[in-house]
């Protein structure tokens, strides 16, 4: 769990400025805890990916935590990585956090050192395979090789809050996806290298790049990517008109060969893709 102050972080990354006009004194401290309410989190839906300004409080261009200084991104778009992710419950529920945002550890919401506030990732839980939508608001975690706070909520989704961390995969989530239907596609260009391509039956990750309502739409995509040297597959979910047909790269041999097409497909700008494990 989170073993900064919340309460301090706002200050920290914001002293100087003339929008922070309190300062609060940074501390540790492993109080924090899960609440004694119980919640049904199936009535807490994910958080809804939309286009918000940038926060006023909590993006300076640096800051310094524990006598480490920390560059805030200039944008989120192709962000993408795998780490250790962690979780805060009540010790900092109804504190201010590093947007201006009063912390709710009920709402789907997360903290990271260097994304723009506000950002809303996908996490996937690579331990179990679940995955959650959060909304970036807040700063940390500055504890080891931690790369994402949850919200208590966001860990129960995941199942993380008896061990306490995951392994986790985190991504960026824009409220425009370039391949939906009626987007232009990038044009076919040359592959140097496939991507490596898991044995039968053992594979169980694939990248989505493009999730269509018409069957034409997704086998143009279909189509370019495998000019592009990719292994490609079409999934379709619902039922005669409400047909989604999914196109997705895959499956992948390991996470070295994941990250190797995931860093190739955003070098082509595919930016809205995400990671489907089956």
């Amino acid at each position: 769990m989170r073993s900064l102050s919340r309460t301090l972080v706002p200050a920290v990354a914001l002293i100087g400025l003339a929008a922070c006009s309190t300062t609060h004194e940074v501390s540790v401290s492993d109080s924090d805890s899960a609440p004694t309410r119980q919640v049904d989190v199936s009535t807490i839906p994910d958080a809804q990916v939309r286009n918000e300004p940038r926060s006023a409080y909590g993006n300076p261009p640096n800051y310094e935590v524990f006598g480490k200084r920390y560059y805030v991104m200039e944008t989120s778009k192709g962000y993408s990585e795998t780490g250790t992710a962690s979780w805060y419950g009540t010790k900092f529920h109804g504190k201010r956090t590093s947007s201006g945002e009063p912390y709710d550890m009920y709402a789907m919401t997360a903290a990271h050192k260097t994304l723009p506030l506000p950002t809303f990732v996908r996490v996937t839980n690579l331990e179990n395979e679940r995955q959650i939508v959060v909304k970036v608001n807040d700063r940390g975690p500055f504890v080891g090789d931690r790369i994402i706070d949850l919200s208590y909520t966001a860990a129960i989704k995941l199942d993380m809050t008896d061990k306490g961390t995951a392994r986790v995969f985190v991504e960026t989530l824009l409220p425009n996806d370039p391949a939906l239907e009626g987007a232009e596609l990038p044009p076919p260009v040359a592959q140097e290298e496939p991507p490596a391509i898991a044995a039968s039956g053992d594979a169980v990750m694939f990248i989505q790049v493009g999730a269509f309502g018409a069957a034409e739409n997704a086998a143009r995509l279909e189509l370019i990517l495998q000019e592009l040297g990719f292994p490609t597959v079409v999934r379709i979910t619902g039922e005669g008109e409400t047909n989604i047909y999914r196109v997705r790269v895959g499956p992948l041999a390991d996470q070295a060969g994941f990250d190797s097409a995931m860093t190739r497909l955003r070098e082509l700008d595919y930016t809205d893709i995400h990671m489907a494990l089956e």
